[in-house]
């Protein structure tokens, strides 16, 4: 998920050096496989790099509970045996980076699942790819995320995807003609969402009457809509987590702004919605993720996980839950669990695969080939757009 040229050579430097002073220090790069005393078909070791501590946390507890619920019943089923070795990154890119690097030199994984956030995947992606370590993102939606390497795959939709569906959708159905735009300027996700917000919305013949930031962790967001509602757009498009979007949606309807608001993947959480309350009545979001979709699979996943964790999967736990039965999928078809080489070729190579997000493949390079959804918060909850 989650200036994104600069950054990804400012962290790719990073992320190198840090490669380079551990294997200095003898702990190996550019490993194809695990190191002999990891046996062949026992359980494989997979790693994940998840948000679980801080603002964003909801989603690396969605992301955990779901991979979770996977891990169980792969390892109930027998084909292969998955462990998870889980590292909090806390949404810091250097708290990420030390977890890769403890995930692939100490505990030796055959790949990775995370890290949350498109700005931690720039970080640790070349690390991972460096040391011949697959590793696939659940949430990470920003351009460029699979230009890193070739060992970095994402069951994740892009926002160059998902953004354009939701902003023709809703222009269709409700008939926006200038619009304003708000997103977080210090977010490689959120920057990457607003310049797709950016095409999306000339691509549609639409006019931005003004073009509003701010930073993650902000809380006062009176200065933006202000001028947003004096210049009175007919929507307002946000790339933002839920945090911040929570309360860019209750200001915006505490100070009578009531049109439309088309959000980015950050917007995809219930926590949205807990959060806004009312006010997030009538977001609009894209996502390959519908829990009242009519398919026998979707309705099992979603009773399994509300019987294991009282509450419905969101997307995020929806993905995480189709990335670890991708990885099962691949490891079972390479033959092995520990070559990361061969786990990676296979990884690849994954076609036609039926998840719960919808049927599966990676493209050429290793980003899904899937189908997207438009919902519509409605008497809060998540509904088809139609």
């Amino acid at each position: 998920m989650f200036n994104v040229r600069n950054s990804i050579k400012k962290w790719s430097a990073a992320a190198l050096a840090m490669v380079f002073a551990v294997s200095m220090a003898g702990c190996g790069g550019n490993q194809s496989s695990a190191p002999a005393n990891s046996e062949t078909g026992g359980a494989a070791k997979i790693g994940v790099v998840s948000y679980l501590t801080g603002g964003g946390a909801a989603y690396g507890e969605a992301i955990k509970q779901g991979l979770e619920l996977a891990r169980d019943e792969i390892n109930a089923k027998g084909k292969v045996k998955i462990e998870l070795v889980f590292e909090d990154s806390k949404g810091d890119k250097n708290e990420a980076i030390n977890a890769t690097n403890k995930l692939i030199h100490k505990d030796n994984v055959v790949g990775i699942i995370g890290p949350t956030l498109s700005g931690e995947m720039f970080a640790v992606g070349p690390i991972a790819s460096q040391s011949g370590v697959p590793i696939m993102g659940t949430s990470t939606t920003a351009e460029g995320i699979t230009d890193i390497g070739d060992y970095v795959f994402r069951n994740a939709l892009p926002e160059s995807l998902a953004i354009p569906h939701a902003v023709k959708k809703a222009k269709e159905k409700l008939g926006f003609k200038k619009v304003a735009v708000m997103y977080s300027n210090n977010n490689d996700w959120a920057v990457s969402g607003f310049k797709t917000f950016e095409q999306a919305i000339k691509d549609n013949g639409m006019e931005t009457v003004t073009v509003e930031t701010f930073a993650d962790k902000d809380t006062d967001f009176s200065a933006q809509l202000t001028k947003i509602a004096a210049l009175k757009p007919d929507a307002i498009m946000v790339a933002g987590l839920y945090q911040e979007a929570a309360l860019i949606l209750k200001k915006a309807r505490e100070i009578g702004i009531t049109v439309p608001i088309v959000g980015n993947n950050g917007f995809n959480s219930p926590q949205l919605i807990k959060s806004g309350g009312t006010a997030a009545e009538g977001v609009v979001v894209a996502s390959p993720w519908y829990p009242g979709k009519d398919d026998e699979k979707v309705k099992k996943f979603v009773a399994a996980y509300k019987a294991k964790y009282s509450k419905e999967p969101d997307q995020f736990a929806a993905q995480a839950y189709d990335a670890l039965y991708i990885m099962a999928d691949a490891l079972e078809k390479s033959g092995t669990t520990t070559d990361r080489k061969k786990f990676r070729d296979s990884l690849a190579n994954v076609k036609d695969f039926p998840g719960v997000t919808g049927k599966f493949a990676f493209d050429a390079k290793r980003n899904p080939a899937m189908d997207v959804t438009i919902l519509v918060v409605k008497d809060g909850q998540f509904t088809e757009l139609k």
